[in-house]
């Protein structure tokens, strides 16, 4: 994994999926330090007056939105402020202004597949990367990371369980030699979601504003979900995989329902070290912002007697089976990762549609997985191929499930 040193010059951000928790977090972190940072270009999918507002407050070069009419209205309203951002809408102008010249570094915070283009434009770009699009990884992997070697790439995890194995590693690692370094094992801890303690009988009949309502984090609607079925920690452990260069067997999953350990690695020796903190993505964004320094982040430090105790068990696969199943497709290689991603986001959006039961979720990725196996991924065209066709699939067999 390449690093780059430390410099005094300002560096020029670009931030995908401004808008969201990622995002919001993120200018956060920026605006403690104007001295050391400056925005490029901002993108968002539809949320016109978030994005507004952040551009009166950060004045880019570039907005992006993915509504021509939207962007037009965006455009009008900054110019008659005498702003001079230049808004572009589109996919195509996503993946462009990733790769453009203008920034340094990007922040890869589009959630689901829908990102993996305007990442991998920014790796192309041979630009730093902070990834919080854990998709680009589970749906790419061997094509994303040699991607990264090839352009000569920086990527650095922003997700708090890979940031937490990040800071835990060994000084100067290499990708792929972490077991010759002296690395047993990697733990990614999960909270359990708001379910966790909830009787089994009970799970088919919640609702999305419960699934929603995660206990220690702020997070957007889908990756809520994942984490009340437990299949957020399937995906993040496909992507610690592939980060680290590690086997699926050397990644294990633990619940700490404080969500105060956001991950540790254990050493031969019998060593384990762990990253402690206050469950805020600003300390991780923070440390990826900064790396190898140290910048505040604005989260207030872990008071280790407040906190009082810290508990651990074994994640309930039978009652929460998506993460078996990301174990699953992981093992079977070739797209059965891209079809996994892709039922899961088609599953999880009839979900909060309505459209199928809570504990249908891990029930039609089953199905998905079950009927189209595992294929070869050789270029990026296979991917998006894959991923379509397990949406497909995905879309036709939702409606079976309620009747």
């Amino acid at each position: 994994m390449n690093v780059l040193p430390s410099g005094s010059a300002k560096q020029s951000v670009t931030l995908l999926g401004a808008t969201g928790s990622i995002g919001v977090s993120a200018l956060d972190v920026i605006a403690r330090h104007p001295d050391r940072y400056s925005v490029h270009a901002l993108t968002a999918h539809r949320n016109v007056a978030r994005l507004e507002q952040q551009c009166r407050q950060f004045r880019p070069e570039l907005a992006v939105l993915d509504d021509a009419r939207e962007a037009g209205e965006l455009q009008q309203r900054l110019h008659a402020s005498g702003l001079q951002t230049r808004v572009r809408a589109g996919r195509r102008a996503l993946e462009e202004v990733a790769g453009d010249g203008g920034s340094d570094t990007v922040i890869a915070g589009i959630v689901g597949a829908a990102g993996l283009a305007s990442t991998l434009a920014a790796v192309n770009a041979g630009k730093r990367i902070l990834l919080a699009n854990k998709e680009a990884l589970v749906m790419a992997g061997q094509l994303f990371m040699d991607a990264v070697v090839r352009h000569g790439a920086t990527l650095l995890p922003l997700d708090s369980e890979h940031n937490a194995v990040f800071q835990c590693l060994p000084s100067g690692f290499r990708r792929g030699e972490l077991v010759e370094r002296g690395v047993a094992r990697v733990l990614l801890t999960a909270s359990g979601g708001p379910f966790r303690c909830l009787p089994t009988a009970q799970l088919a009949h919640v609702t999305p504003e419960q699934a929603c309502a995660h206990p220690n984090w702020n997070m957007g609607r889908k990756i809520s979900v994942d984490s009340a079925t437990l299949m957020n920690k399937g995906l993040e452990m496909i992507e610690a995989c592939w980060l680290f260069g590690l086997p699926g067997e050397r990644v294990d999953v633990v619940v700490h329902p404080q969500s105060i350990i956001h991950s540790l690695v254990e050493y031969v020796d019998g060593s384990m070290l762990a990253q402690l903190g206050n469950p805020d993505m600003r300390t991780p964004i923070a440390h990826a912002l900064a790396y190898p320094e140290r910048i505040g982040s604005g989260v207030a430090g872990l008071d280790l007697v407040a906190a009082a105790r810290l508990d651990f068990e074994p994640p309930d696969v039978s009652r929460f089976p998506c993460l078996s199943l990301a174990y699953q497709a992981l093992e079977a290689g070739g797209d059965a990762c891209i079809s996994l991603n892709a039922a899961n986001e088609v599953a999880v959006d009839a979900f909060l549609h309505g459209k199928l039961r809570f504990t249908q979720i891990a029930d039609l990725i089953q199905a998905v997985l079950e009927r189209l196996g595992a294929e070869p991924v050789l270029a990026l065209d296979d991917v998006f191929s894959a991923d379509e066709r397990a949406r497909s699939l995905a879309r036709e067999r939702v409606g079976g499930f309620l009747q």
